[in-house]
């Protein structure tokens, strides 16, 4: 994985809240196990229509947004565990997600997969929502060592949480595999005693 330390974006608005898994990447999408491809299929059945053409309404085919940030409404990731729906969000490019509640398993299949869940407070997320729709050139800036998020439109700041262990990884680029050989020394000398 790449590693994650602080990331200044535009932002991808989507004040949508309950989206779960099945409208992240549809059903139908799962028979592969590569996680090539997903990013085409990221929120399908939103972005074509069943022509397979362009949804003009749908903020993924508006031009005027951008970036490696999707802000999503409340409750994000719902539904089932698939973890095709994180591979979807990161084959797409985004590598944060801004909500003010995450579904866990698809938290964790996040962080599994490169890409930072950030929960803040639903007050910070309606600025963050405010600010994008006056300028879409509004930009965020996440700093994953000091665990903090800031609104550079208006300087607002938020910290957020992660998970010692997955906060590591991420900072070092590292999948639970790279992290076990990281340590393979340590562990090494501990079976030797």
């Amino acid at each position: 994985m790449e590693k994650f330390l602080t990331l200044t974006s535009t932002i991808v608005p989507l004040p949508i809240e309950n989206v779960d898994t099945d409208q992240i990447i549809p059903a139908r999408f799962l028979k592969a196990t590569s996680k090539d491809g997903f990013g085409d299929n990221l929120f399908r059945d939103w972005r074509f229509d069943s022509n397979n053409q362009p949804i003009p309404g749908f903020i993924l085919n508006n031009p005027t947004y951008s970036g490696s940030i999707l802000v999503a409404g409340k409750n994000f990731g719902s539904g089932s565990s698939r973890e095709h729906a994180a591979w979807a969000v990161a084959g797409y490019g985004f590598r944060v997600v801004v909500s003010s509640f995450f579904a866990d398993i698809f938290k964790g299949n996040s962080l599994n997969n490169g890409v930072l869940p950030v929960v803040v407070s639903e007050g910070f997320l309606a600025e963050i929502f405010a600010a994008v729709n006056a300028n879409p050139k509004a930009t965020l800036t996440v700093n994953l060592e000091e665990q903090t998020i800031t609104n550079n439109v208006n300087g607002a700041v938020e910290s957020f949480q992660i998970n010692a262990y997955k906060k590591n990884c991420m900072l070092n680029g590292f999948d639970d595999i790279d992290f076990l050989l990281s340590n393979k020394d340590k562990i090494e000398n501990w079976e030797k005693k």
